[in-house]
């Protein structure tokens, strides 16, 4: 919960200025509900994706305060976040809420980046593999594995975000060829391309190590992202990485 509209325009007009998307990397932008609409007209023809943080698992009703998938399609979002840790910690959300507001993203025409992750408590109980097996397992069940090949999935350890802590490349792999070789078990091709992006801490000075990683295809960034002159770094190392 971020910004303002002469801090949006600011952060716009640098990305756009200086960031040229391409076949080997893209940036999508997430601004809160109440700015999307602007973001994205201000955003048309750069080349830069916009998406939302957050939906219903609706279409439409009596659901007051909320961001239905199809209000989003419609001021040109392309993109939601769906299950991000702060929604699941401090809103209660379920993996079944969070399966079904995947299917939702999907009807209403949305590519879902679909966050999972373990809290700092349950990797010390070595039990992350457990967690991440039961929060994508939630969504496949649901959706079918089918789903996922319009689809993102981020994994977002719950303990290095906004914490300053950042899992090591290493562990960020480990989690990720985890990840893929969860959705290969139902279909193989659909795990070998598969976006599947890293996001705990992400920043210009260890973009680079992270993204060389062989199953992290890209980074969800936070703090980083507020920065003009950080975003752009960490999207000049994905532009460079040699992803498999």
């Amino acid at each position: 919960m971020n910004g303002s509209r002469k801090q949006n325009t600011e952060l716009v007009r640098a990305l756009a200025d200086n960031v040229e998307v391409s076949d080997k990397a893209t940036m999508l932008l997430c601004p809160p509900s109440v700015y999307v609409s602007e973001v994205c007209r201000q955003l048309n023809g750069s080349g830069i994706l916009t998406g939302g943080q957050n939906c219903s698992t609706e279409e439409s009703g009596a659901y007051t305060g909320e961001v239905s998938a199809d209000m989003l399609k419609d001021v040109g979002c392309g993109y939601v976040i769906i299950g991000h840790s702060e929604r699941r910690a401090l809103y209660g959300e379920t993996d079944s809420v969070v399966a079904r507001k995947f299917l939702a993203a999907q009807k209403a025409g949305l590519i879902p980046v679909l966050c999972v992750g373990e809290t700092l408590e349950e990797r010390e109980e070595g039990i992350t593999n457990e967690v991440i097996r039961r929060q994508l397992t939630a969504v496949l069940d649901l959706s079918g594995v089918e789903a996922f090949a319009k689809a993102v999935v981020a994994y977002e350890p719950v303990w290095a975000i906004g914490t300053g802590k950042t899992a090591s490349p290493e562990q960020a792999q480990e989690i990720h060829a985890f990840m893929r070789g969860l959705i290969s078990e139902r279909d193989a091709t659909i795990a070998d391309s598969i976006q599947l992006l890293y996001g705990g801490s992400m920043k210009a000075s260890n973009a680079a190590q992270l993204l060389s990683m062989q199953d992290v295809d890209g980074g969800l960034v936070g703090g980083a992202s507020l920065q003009a002159d950080e975003f752009i770094k960490i999207f000049e190392a994905a532009a460079q990485a040699e992803f498999a």
